[in-house]
Parts: structure tokens; sequence; C-alpha cells
């Protein structure tokens, strides 16, 4: 599967490889940029998302506010996280280096079916407002941010490696 992908992704990748773009710029522009969105969006909404469920008793404007500021961002980091992935993969197949090959490619699997899991929970306004489903929803989060940081050590290896 990774060879087919890898064979339908070549004729985009060709027309990388004849800009002759710097190969610093190959090789770490996706951790570069990823590690942009993972961190700081991905560290501010998590970080607006607990603020607002901390202040919602003391505070519940603050908390309103806070929330909102999580529903703007973190809808973008997954699409820009989604995007990302395809950069990924685009930039392995640059470098002609096996797609599937590598745990970076499996966590980043992993995590976008988490990040998609989680996003339909708030979607779905967690099961009808349920308590239960708002906590899920923001221990979840919090443990795919920790897969997060798994992930980007892992891409570093893979970077290193190539």
């Amino acid at each position: 599967m990774g060879e087919q992908l890898s064979q339908l992704l070549e004729p985009i990748a060709s027309q990388f490889r004849a800009l002759s773009l710097p190969e610093p710029l190959t090789h770490w522009g996706h951790p570069f940029f990823m590690s942009i969105v993972m961190f700081a969006m991905g560290g501010y909404g998590a970080y607006a998302g607990w603020k607002g469920r901390i202040l919602t008793a003391s505070d519940p404007q603050a908390a309103i506010e806070s929330k909102a500021e999580h529903r703007k961002i973190m809808p973008v980091m997954f699409a820009f996280m989604a995007i990302g992935a395809t950069g990924g993969v685009l930039s392995l197949v640059i470098q002609k280096h096996a797609v599937m090959s590598s745990p970076h490619f499996w966590t980043a699997t992993v995590l976008l079916t988490f990040l998609a899991i989680n996003a339909l929970i708030a979607g779905t306004g967690f099961g009808d407002n349920k308590p239960e489903f708002r906590k899920f929803h923001a221990y979840f989060g919090s443990t795919i941010l920790i897969l997060m940081v798994v992930h980007a050590l892992m891409g570093l290896k893979l970077g290193l490696s190539i």
C-alpha cells in the first residue's frame, strides 16, 4: 500500500524535485511547520479548553471566552494537521523514502483519527451536553496532546535517520 501511495504521489514529488529546493527545506520544512501547529496551536487550544473548564464556576464570562477561543483554534489546528500530514507524506516521497515504514507515519494516522473522534464528540454537543462526554473530551484531548509529543519525537528520529 505504501508503494502504491508513493507511485500515486511521484508525479507531484518529481515536480518539487525539479524546483531544486534547498535540501534542508525539503528535509526539515514539514517538521518545522508542524511543530508550530502542534505546540503553538495545540498547546494554546488545550490551555484555552482547560481554562474554560476550570473557570466555569468562578468566572462564567471568562469561561465562555476561553471555550470560544478553544472552539476557534482547534478546528483550524485539525485542518492544518491533516494538510500537514499530506505534506509529510509528500516530503517522504520527494526524498525517496518509504512512506508507511516509520512509526511516525502510524502515530500521525492515530493522531488524526483521535482528533476526529474528539471533534465528533464536541460536534455532537457532547451527547446532548452530558458532563461525562465533556470530561472525556477534555481528558482525551490532553492524551492526544501527549501523543503529539511522542509523535514529534518519532518524527525527529525519522528526520535524523534519513
